[in-house]
């Protein structure tokens, strides 16, 4: 079938790159071995948070987490509950008979093990590796990830990063929560999965991307509220790192998602481990215990204000080791990006097993070498316990130390982070300066080095240890060498907060995170603080590690807002003027070559501004209806008038009929009103060659034929279109457009979000010759801007209102071009800008 002169296929208008499959996705980016930064790829979709106002919606109109935490926590602790006491044991009889070499061995046996299975499952499911949050906040971000919320990522993550936790790795699973709350949020409402394509309930609702796009917002709200007992933080979590666009309507809904996600797992939680259905003792998977100081130490005080330059000393510490733990982990993953992924899969499960087997050697020999033996304290009111029923003193380990004593490099490896992190936090007993500091190196690079390896894993738990150990070192400083009276506690949960800030770069939902863990109201100002310290430090050496996997990626992220150097471009200087667009009234052979032969995701409707358009009026169906729509469509300020006026005659007031009467001779449009409006248009623009819709682009034609001018009615969708040729929605060329099918809104979206694809479109059952008419199923009023207009504006209101495309009209109503994300991406930006100061 020839292509049609509805497709000028120059340049992609709405242009997202070739297919890739999920595995590739999962690559972090393309690059060359010369090149330093990565350019954002162009075979990312985007996703379309803009409503489509069409026909079918009007009609619509006018008729109208926490059990995964469960899981998790539970299988978490019963693995690591079983390989810590099957290896305590041999250790202890071993101490005595020299076997340690079997302690070992058994160590590395249940580690192996565990990071194996961990790694196959992300094998099966490439997407499931790491966090997740990166590609959720792309996802928020409206960055289409092919895989990224399926029910089979949902079950390699949840079920590996289980395996990879208990496998001693420095990993984390909150970040997997969190992903896996979003992919439940993403699932649930659709009723439907391609994993089961079988199963599909009859529910017509939330069938677009920007529903789906609040129920992953909320379902991340979820995980971090389940994760943490935080529901107000993991709203505040949505809102910040996540969501790109947020309105007042939705915060409530996550806020009530978040705190049922909260109580849900409190109310399981505590049944389960205390037999004490509905007593709501365990409000998250990270519980940091309660800080305070005993009853009857009167000169014992939280922090003060003296605190307060120490705390910001370790806000700029803590931004400079999150700065250098991200440059580093920048370097591994590139490496990785380069020698690892192009590699055959299985290079990628032996990587997981020498990280294990690296870990593993190291945590046992540096707890059996290095420990040394400390004062076990006495039971008080200051330890606040993991579980809540235990004191703090029944999670250190002796190995090697006499009674009363414990050995505080094992205390700290041989327990699960969350056990140790509250030792830091908790234990009065000394750790000391020299165990505190090999212990955070090791931990430091270990779990730089373990970040970005194919294992599901998360980054939460292992920054606050390695940062616990840093604060509790600062403590011991001032405590020993200064002879400060000062709660050791207060500076661990602080190192933390700074390490971990300078990591991840957030603020304000971390600091309410950090204060919902502690139950404690009075660290809200010394963490807000060492925080924005933190990360003002941080982001004067690099970005965020997940903006760095973002980029990495080659994801073409929307920043928050434009640099102010920008607004010396406008929307003509980015746009792409190489358009394919159809018309109101298209035949089907021109539909099927465009679809066929581009890989737009959205059309612009459009009609030709010609001369003497009663002469092609004449004996030709197709272009007489594209011409009558075009006249219908135009409002004029008259006719405007003369229709208010119209309506205005029903009213019962004599005094509103008079003045319409009055004002009717002048306002109404003469009985050739057509013949002026079609000398409007005639004046605007020379004629042009006299080309059907259905004819073949002409390879003579002058750049003014090619780029004539068109006047713009609205979008049409890809999926529409192949939707509306799927059901047959056409009409015969001797028969009205009225006698066309009429689909609706809920027959548009029954398939969403896996439409049909126009290749697997068996070509025989259609007749090329049948005519479609799009216009009661495009979006007739979509965001558009000036060709004027400033980049601010244009960015502003891109990322704002979400949208996917952005037409440029000007003044005459005419399309001149389009604006996609990749025309609003800092490197396009930039390179634009170049090009306006070597122009000027």
């Amino acid at each position: 079938m020839a292509c049609c002169g509805n497709c000028f296929c120059c340049q992609c208008c709405c242009r997202e790159g070739e297919s890739r499959t999920p595995e590739e996705l999962t690559i972090l980016g393309e690059i060359r071995e010369e090149e330093d930064e990565i350019l954002p790829r162009k075979d990312y979709e985007s996703l379309d948070y803009d409503r489509c106002i069409s026909e079918p919606y009007l009609e619509v109109l006018e008729s109208m987490d926490s059990k995964v935490g469960l899981f998790v926590d539970f299988f978490v602790r019963l693995f690591t509950k079983i390989k810590f006491t099957v290896v305590g044991d041999s250790i202890e009889r071993c101490s005595d008979k020299g076997c340690l070499s079997l302690s070992l061995l058994e160590l590395l046996a249940f580690n192996m093990t565990f990071a194996f299975i961990a790694s196959v499952l992300v094998l099966i499911e490439p997407v499931a590796a790491g966090s997740g949050i990166p590609e959720i906040k792309s996802y928020l971000n409206g960055v289409k990830i092919p895989g990224i919320v399926r029910l089979r990522t949902f079950v390699c993550k949840a079920a590996g990063v289980l395996f990879s936790v208990a496998a001693g790795l420095f990993v984390g699973k909150e970040g997997p929560m969190i992903h896996s709350g979003a992919i439940v949020g993403a699932g649930l409402p659709q009723f439907q999965s391609i994993t089961f394509r079988r199963i599909k309930f009859d529910f017509p609702y939330f069938r677009s991307d920007r529903d789906k796009r609040d129920f992953v917002s909320a379902g991340a709200a979820a995980g971090v509220a389940a994760a943490f007992g935080a529901p107000i933080g993991g709203t505040l979590f949505s809102l910040e790192e996540g969501s790109s666009f947020w309105n007042q309507a939705l915060t409530w809904k996550v806020l009530f998602c978040s705190m049922s996600a909260t109580f849900t797992l409190n109310f399981f939680r505590s049944g389960i481990s205390f037999n004490k259905w509905g007593s709501f003792q365990l409000p998250g998977l990270l519980n940091f215990g309660e800080f305070k100081c005993s009853d009857g130490d009167k000169n014992c005080h939280l922090w003060t204000a003296v605190d307060l330059a120490f705390f910001v000393l370790m806000g700029v510490v803590g931004g400079l080791l999150g700065a250098l733990f991200n440059c580093i982990n920048k370097a591994i993953a590139k490496y990785r990006l380069r020698h690892i992924h192009p590699k055959a899969k299985f290079i990628r499960l032996l990587e997981s097993l020498l990280i294990t087997m690296v870990t593993t050697v190291v945590v046992f020999a540096a707890s059996i070498l290095l420990g040394e033996c400390q004062e076990l304290s006495a039971p008080s009111a200051r330890n606040g316990t993991p579980t809540g029923s235990e004191d703090i003193n029944s999670t250190v380990r002796q190995y090697f130390c006499s009674n009363k004593t414990y050995n505080d490099m094992a205390t700290l490896f041989f327990n699960p982070q969350e056990a140790a992190i509250h030792q830091l936090f908790h234990q009065d007993g000394t750790f000391s300066p020299v165990t505190l500091s090999v212990f955070f190196l090791l931990y430091f690079l270990l779990a730089c080095w373990t970040y970005g390896v194919s294992v599901p894993s998360g980054l939460f738990v292992p920054s606050l240890l390695c940062g616990a150990a840093f604060g509790r070192l600062v403590a011991n400083i001032l405590k020993v060498k200064l002879g400060m009276d000062i709660y050791s506690g207060t500076f661990a949960l602080i190192g933390a907060a700074s390490f971990l800030g300078g990591v991840v770069r957030m603020t304000i939902s971390l600091t309410v995170i950090l204060i919902e863990s502690t139950n404690e109201i009075t660290y809200g100002l010394p963490i807000m603080i060492t925080l924005m310290v933190a990360k003002w430090t941080g982001d004067f050496f690099n970005k965020g590690i997940y903006d760095i996997h973002i980029q990495l990626r080659g994801v073409p992220l929307l920043e928050w807002e434009t640099e102010l150097e920008m607004d010396k471009l406008t929307a003509s200087d980015i746009m792409e003027p190489n358009l394919t667009y159809v018309y109101p009234h298209t035949r089907v052979q021109s539909l099927v070559c465009i679809l066929r032969t581009t890989v737009y995701h959205a059309f612009p409707v459009v009609t030709e501004n010609r001369q003497n358009e009663q002469d092609f009026m004449k004996g030709n169906i197709l272009i007489s209806n594209n011409i009558r729509y075009k006249k219908s469509s135009v409002v004029s300020r008259a006719g405007e008038q003369w229709r208010r006026c119209q309506s205005m005659k029903s009213y019962p007031s004599s005094e509103l009929r008079n003045v319409c009467d009055e004002q009717s001779a002048m306002a109404r449009p003469a009985e050739d009103g057509e013949d002026m409006l079609q000398v409007m248009l005639e004046r605007r623009q020379a004629p042009y060659p006299n080309l059907y819709p259905d004819q073949s682009p002409s390879e003579e034609w002058t750049m003014e034929e090619r780029f004539r001018p068109l006047t713009f009615h609205g979008l049409i969708l890809r999926s529409q279109l192949v939707n509306l040729l799927v059901r047959g929605v056409c009409y015969a060329e001797n028969q009205s457009n009225a006698m066309q099918p009429r689909l609706s809104y809920a027959e548009l979206t029954e398939d969403y979000p896996r439409y049909p694809d126009i290749h697997d479109l068996d070509l025989a059952l259609l007749n090329p010759r049948m005519i479609v008419d799009v216009t009661p199923y495009m979006n007739s009023c979509p965001y558009t801007v000036s060709p004027n207009t400033r980049i601010s504006q244009v960015f502003n209101l891109f990322r704002t209102m979400g949208l996917r495309h952005l037409p440029v009209i000007n003044a005459t109503g005419e399309i001149v071009g389009i604006i996609t994300r990749h025309n609003l991406t800092h490197e396009f930006l930039l390179a634009k800008l170049r090009q306006h100061y070597i122009t000027i």
